[in-house]
């Protein structure tokens, strides 16, 4: 999955792309590359970031998404939390749904949002808000908590009428965890297995790579291979990535050498 941010103020990325025409280029680029999904989205949500009106994001990715449908052939998500500019969105191309909020917000219209466009969606666990979830993080059993998030958003799912081959799970990678618990997530993956659902991995270029490794967001290239690699051993079907090509390279080592 290849992320394109039209934000100004991504961690990673933000402002490179804001431009209709430099994120198209952009978006063209990582298909090329060798992106199987494209991830769109027009809020940043870095640590400390703060919310923009549903009428902004989507003034931001609404006319990429729309110009893209015709011209790539590989589908497109959304990563959003609000339902104006999911629906919006599909309706201009996407087909499918990235919802940092694990399809919580404004009472789960997003669930049935998701049910009328019969589209995949991705269900994040995330503790707290953007804005401030990165301050004291705190579980009392990281593993059995977001499992029981888990649980309860795919009873919600299941109940609203998605189908089971349109969830996708993601626990969340920076999304209110400390270095150490987004190193326990990645020891312990494959547990959540355990729901029958394809497991989707966001670590690239985030900020405990750069902790570990000493080196600012634009060097965390390999860190980022190296934590992908391991996710997908434990289990990951999906990985986030900005860095498509070197990522794509990287698993023809791997699926040759689990092909011998």
């Amino acid at each position: 999955m290849g992320v394109l941010n039209v934000t100004p103020d991504s961690f990673s990325d933000g402002g490179q792309f804001f431009k209709v025409d430099y994120a198209l280029t952009r978006a063209k680029k990582l298909v090329k590359e060798g992106a199987d999904i494209l991830d769109i989205g027009g809020e940043s949500t870095r640590p400390g970031s703060s919310i923009v009106s549903a009428d902004e994001e989507l003034n931001r990715v609404g006319p990429v998404i729309e110009q893209l449908a015709d011209e790539i052939a590989v589908p497109i998500s959304i990563d959003t939390y609000k339902p104006s500019v999911a629906k919006a969105c599909l309706e201009r191309g996407a087909g499918m749904i990235n919802d940092v909020s694990g399809l919580r917000y404004e009472n789960g219209k997003m669930l049935d949002l998701a049910v009328t466009y019969q589209v995949p969606v991705c269900i994040v666990h995330m503790q707290g808000l953007p804005k401030t979830m990165q301050q004291k993080p705190k579980y009392n059993d990281l593993i059995s908590e977001i499992k029981f998030f888990f649980t309860e958003r795919i009873k919600a799912a299941k109940l609203a009428g998605i189908k089971d081959e349109n969830i996708i799970l993601d626990p969340g990678i920076g999304f209110g965890k400390t270095v150490e618990h987004n190193l326990i997530l990645l020891q312990r993956l494959n547990e959540f297995s355990e729901f029958g659902f394809p497991l989707l991995i966001g670590t690239s270029r985030k900020s405990f790579i750069g902790k570990i490794s000493d080196v600012p967001t634009e060097q965390r290239v390999e860190g980022t291979i190296a934590s992908n690699v391991l996710a997908v051993i434990k289990g990951a079907k999906i990985v986030r990535v900005h860095d498509v090509l070197e990522h794509r390279r990287a698993f023809d080592i791997v699926d040759a050498i689990e092909v011998a």
